[in-house]
């Protein structure tokens, strides 16, 4: 068709492009967009819009008698259309959400649930519920590090050529963190703790003479107690 404009169609559900003829009125404008937008026909007030970028109301189309041409209408310009009435149709109900009723479930509900994300990564062993890999590292136990409870040992330090010494007073695994640790009781107030880490007790000491290291930085042997002066404060200790 010749002589047609391609303009934008905007209402509370609908946008969308339309090609209009400027030379129908607006009566017969309304009822192709009663068709668009589902505004009724009486209900219907029209703004023509610069553009979708531009929103200056350019006229208003409130005589049905008159041709578009007559508001110079142009291409790529917007039919702004607004429902006046819209409790009698449902214009704006499809976007308007504050009326729709809340689908909630409790965390004990969303578990029994098997058609939620939750049960599809139980069923197929995904994230969390993956099984475990096989090459993960088996368990130890504390008598494979032959460090018996009692004995005499020194300790790895940061510092080359500087040991602490004192007796082995526990080794296994504990609440604070995983694996195997050894608890100790130096011979100096040097340590951590009195055998006791976040309100448990392993063993029993004096405060500050306790310390807990992995079983890598235990030596056992015959170490007599030495009188030290120092003031560490050593990493993976607990």
């Amino acid at each position: 068709m010749s002589g047609v404009v391609n303009v934008w169609v905007s209402s509370a559900d609908t946008h969308s492009e339309r090609r209009i003829d400027p030379h129908i009125t607006v009566a017969q404008l309304k009822g192709k967009l009663e068709l668009i937008t589902g505004v009724p026909v009486p209900n219907q007030a029209i703004t023509l819009l610069a553009s979708e970028a531009d929103p200056r109301v350019l006229a208003t189309l409130d005589d049905d008698e008159k041709k578009l041409g007559f508001y110079g209408i142009a291409d790529w310009q917007v039919l702004k259309v607004v429902d006046t009435n819209p409790s009698t149709s449902l214009t704006g109900q499809l976007t308007d959400v504050t009326q729709v009723d809340k689908f909630e479930l409790t965390d004990v509900e969303y578990a029994q649930r098997r058609d939620t994300v939750l049960a599809f990564k139980q069923r197929n062993k995904v994230g969390r519920f993956a099984e475990k890999e096989a090459s993960e590292e088996p368990e130890v136990s504390p008598e494979s590090y032959n460090i018996p409870v009692g004995a005499r040992c020194e300790i790895e330090s940061q510092e080359p050529g500087l040991s602490k010494r004192g007796t082995v007073r526990f080794i296994g695994t504990t609440k604070f963190s995983k694996g195997i640790w050894v608890g100790v009781e130096y011979d100096e107030p040097i340590g951590k703790n009195d055998g006791s880490v976040q309100g448990e007790k392993y063993f029993t000491c004096s405060q500050n003479y306790g310390v807990f290291v992995k079983p890598e930085k235990v030596k056992v042997g015959d170490y007599p107690v030495e009188d030290l002066d120092i003031d560490m404060d050593e990493e993976e200790e607990m």
